[in-house]
């Protein structure tokens, strides 16, 4: 994979520490029964989300993307099937 695949991925995984955080927080903020919790609390998950929305789609199409290059020279590498 080359070094930009390599810095995508752990981007991804960073935010989705981050969305995890946010959503305990979420939790967290309407167990503790004050009411409603103020709306940035309420919203903060999104914003990572659609990060790792688009981050996931991209990495999950990558193999594809390559294969479809012809990345591989047009020959199946063994072991390369994504699954």
């Amino acid at each position: 994979m080359s070094g930009a695949g390599n810095r995508l991925r752990q981007i991804h995984r960073w935010v989705s520490i981050a969305f995890t955080l946010t959503v305990v927080a979420n939790f967290a903020a309407m167990g503790l029964g004050r009411g409603a919790p103020p709306a940035w609390i309420t919203y903060a998950p999104l914003a990572p989300l659609a990060v790792l929305l688009l981050t996931g789609l991209y990495l999950f199409a990558q193999p594809y993307l390559s294969r479809r290059s012809g990345a591989h020279g047009g020959a199946p590498v063994p072991g390369s099937h994504p699954f």
